[in-house]
């Protein structure tokens, strides 16, 4: 087996499919690639375990790793050509009990929706996170599970407000998307380089917009609401289970009520979903009680089927938003330590849907399965 043509097939393989990552996976009896398309797992190849040191060592030659270290985890990158163009490639290795596992991440760039319009916000939620993305300071959250697809809404934004008149600056680790016109730095914990030392440097830049990747801690945190409430518009990440959970998570890491309540202008709770094919779904009819249970509104909903257009029956995926603008009810609501029912409540009056209603309507338009929202909500 010609190791370097067996590995740059699975690659090819993979950004045909759209595959956000590849697993290469050591066992005690057998070896074996998977692929995650649409957020899933699937098997890609099972190639003889007497070749699983061959591959491991000609994936770090490819990032620049050392091949003889195989007792700690090493990260690197690189470029790999495809259809004229380049993708970027992280790598991930980890040291586990039959050899070493790699992940690797492919980051297509084309493939990266970068316009907001088209992220699948409705027209009410458009609208309400263009109103703050044009403040001229403030706070937004974009908040989700690793894989919700965070990093791209967030960059789709500041596509929308980068201009010759706006100096934007970002603190990722690392940063995945690389956006013209913006001051993108990696923090480098190794030589003491953490977000909150880059924010405070950014400080000094003269920012109009400041992304943070994510709030990791009370002092980035502490650091970023301060930029947001003398002149900055700033831009966040955390992971959290919902728009609301967001309040009590920052909370909780030790940021006051008071700077929550005059800091956060806007939280944007995400997932994403697997979209239904349309070459294979089937219209079917609920019983009375799973509708119930379900919450759905609609007895007719689709299933997955599969075909030769699609993975299992599905195709792709879409996103589904949750929006909690932080206007004078809800900031009096934080300073006065509610609880997260009152937050939700608060939420509902303003006319926001839950995650969870939205994927209702989804499913109710025959672009999901139930099955498939029951996979990332709670029912």
């Amino acid at each position: 087996m010609n190791i370097t043509h067996f590995i740059n097939e699975l690659i090819e393989r993979g950004i045909k499919e759209g595959a956000s990552d590849l697993h290469f996976e050591h066992y005690a009896e057998y070896y074996r690639v998977r692929c995650r398309i649409d957020g899933l797992l699937h098997e890609l190849a099972s190639p003889p375990l007497n070749v699983a040191a061959n591959i491991v060592s000609r994936l770090k030659i490819m990032a620049n790793l050392n091949i003889a270290e195989r007792r700690l985890p090493q990260d690197g990158r690189f470029s790999f050509k495809y259809d004229e163009r380049l993708i970027d490639c992280r790598l991930s290795t980890c040291p586990s009990i039959f050899g070493e596992k790699i992940v690797l991440r492919i980051l297509d760039a084309s493939q990266m929706q970068r316009d907001m319009d088209k992220l699948g916000f409705e027209a009410n939620q458009l609208k309400t996170v263009q109103k703050y993305l044009k403040q001229a300071q403030g706070m937004i959250i974009v908040t989700g599970p690793t894989g919700s697809g965070k990093t791209v809404t967030l960059y789709a934004l500041l596509a929308a407000i980068n201009s010759l008149d706006k100096n934007i600056c970002t603190v990722e680790d690392p940063v995945e998307i690389h956006l013209p016109g913006l001051n993108q730095v990696n923090v480098h914990p190794k030589a003491g380089l953490e977000f909150s030392h880059i924010l405070r440097a950014f400080l000094r830049q003269d920012p109009d917009i400041i992304m943070v990747g994510e709030m990791r801690d009370v002092e980035t945190a502490e650091i970023a609401m301060k930029a947001s409430q003398t002149g900055h518009l700033v831009l966040s990440t955390l992971h959290t289970n919902s728009a609301a959970h967001s309040l009590m998570r920052l909370n909780q890491m030790g940021v006051a009520s008071y700077t929550l309540a005059h800091s956060v202008s806007l939280i944007i709770a995400q997932r994403l979903v697997r979209r239904l094919c349309d070459h294979c779904k089937i219209k079917t009819e609920l019983p009375l009680s799973i509708l119930k249970e379900q919450g759905c509104q609609s007895p007719f909903v689709y299933l997955a089927k599969g075909c030769s257009h699609c993975h299992l029956g599905y195709k792709g995926r879409l996103a589904l938003f949750e929006l909690l603008p932080i206007e004078a009810k809800v900031a009096d609501c934080i300073l006065h330590n509610g609880k997260l029912s009152d937050l939700v409540r608060l939420q509902k009056s303003m006319g926001f849907c839950s995650l969870r209603e939205m994927g209702l309507e989804k499913v109710r338009m025959g672009e999901t399965t139930l099955d498939e929202l029951n996979r990332v909500t709670s029912p």
